[in-house]
């Protein structure tokens, strides 16, 4: 009778082991997206959950990662960096593998060590900020480029362009004031350009009126603007009705369509961004047959190369979990950072250095034409 009851109880283990097992087969893989949803980079927002609600389709329709299905949890961060923090809270207790996002660097910010503590995997895709990368922490990665190669890019493009006094003019953010400190090093170390003017708006505000006159006292044969797209469209519009028609340059965070409908067609010509490839140049077979989905499935391709950044950000992440066959964070993180190496992602080839960063130069020059249109420039 020992003997028989010893057999049933193991037989008993046993089965709760399988049970356990197929439920395990059976659930869901959670993977979370934070962005700004509302507020006044919404449309980057509502792109990256277009890109990720298709690609998630696909991924099921395939019969999803080593057969468990997916599911994408959305947060809206609303561009604030309190409201990031409380989403990224909500996003930690239900029960996600990783988290694609956010586009704004002070953002990712706030969520970053609540997502290492919890060992939840962020893969950022529109924060730039040098020290994002800087902490040691083990789970964080973005598709996006740095800052110092963006300020490297801007340099170039200012020389090129034959400035020999540029001012230079951010928002106070982490993104905004990091590029331009480290643009600002650069030509400094430079020596050919002289900076007549460094200094801050406030965001969000409506009249700048006041700051314009403060740079065109200060006569730059350009301005470099290292803030936001709704902050560059205004000081276009305002800038052209003082009909001051000083050259500007933006870095990679005033790539939006919104900023033209801002600034209006007349006033935006002729403006200079830093970006990564747009989503109608990136060259890739991949990508074309993917934004060709996107838009029959949403009338028109992606219009933000960060939505695209974000998918590239899952892609990888889906990558890893199949690879090697797990969930487990410290799994992950490894092979994120040590085998994936030239992963064909939708804005081209990605590995990630030891600290989480892109390997690679991303950033382009671009110029908006007569039309409204981006133009990159070769």
């Amino acid at each position: 009778m020992r003997r028989l009851g010893f057999v049933l109880s193991l037989l008993g283990c046993l089965l709760f082991v399988l049970g356990g097992m197929c439920t395990a087969r059976a659930g869901t893989i959670k993977i979370g997206l934070m962005g700004p949803m509302t507020g006044s980079w919404a449309s980057e927002g509502q792109e990256m959950k277009q890109v990720l609600d298709l690609l998630v389709e696909e991924v099921n329709a395939a019969g999803g990662i080593n057969g468990q299905k997916v599911q994408l949890v959305v947060e809206d961060d609303g561009g604030d960096p309190k409201t990031a923090a409380l989403a990224a809270q909500r996003l930690v207790t239900q029960g996600i593998v990783g988290v694609i996002g956010t586009y704004g660097s002070s953002i990712t910010e706030a969520t970053q060590n609540i997502y290492n503590e919890a060992k939840v995997i962020q893969i950022a895709n529109g924060s730039t900020a040098i020290r994002l990368t800087e902490k040691g922490l083990k789970y964080f990665f973005r598709t996006c480029p740095r800052d110092d190669e963006q300020a490297r890019v801007g340099v170039k493009a200012i020389k090129k362009l034959g400035f020999k006094k540029v001012a230079i003019l951010h928002d106070n953010t982490t993104y905004a004031k990091g590029l331009a400190e480290e643009t600002k090093h650069l030509l400094e170390k430079d020596g050919t350009v002289k900076i007549v003017f460094f200094d801050a708006l406030t965001p969000g505000e409506q009249d700048y009126t006041a700051i314009l006159t403060k740079l065109k006292s200060a006569n730059p044969d350009g301005v470099f603007f290292t803030g936001y797209y709704p902050e560059a469209g205004l000081l276009l519009r305002q800038k052209k009705e003082m009909k001051w028609n000083v050259p500007f340059i933006g870095g990679d965070a005033t790539n939006n369509p919104d900023l033209v409908k801002i600034a209006g067609v007349d006033a935006a010509a002729g403006f200079y961004f830093l970006s990564a490839p747009l989503p109608k140049d990136l060259p890739g077979k991949e990508a074309k047959a993917f934004l060709k989905k996107y838009a029959g499935k949403y009338g028109n391709p992606p219009n933000s190369i960060y939505a695209v950044l974000a998918g590239d950000g899952f892609r990888v992440l889906v990558k890893a979990i199949e690879e090697t066959k797990s969930t487990d964070p410290d799994k992950l993180a490894d092979y994120l950072h040590n085998k994936l190496k030239n992963f064909p992602g939708l804005t081209g080839t990605i590995s990630f250095n030891e600290k989480g960063d892109r390997v690679g130069e991303v950033y382009r020059i671009y110029k908006v034409n007569e039309k409204g249109e981006f133009i990159l420039q070769q």
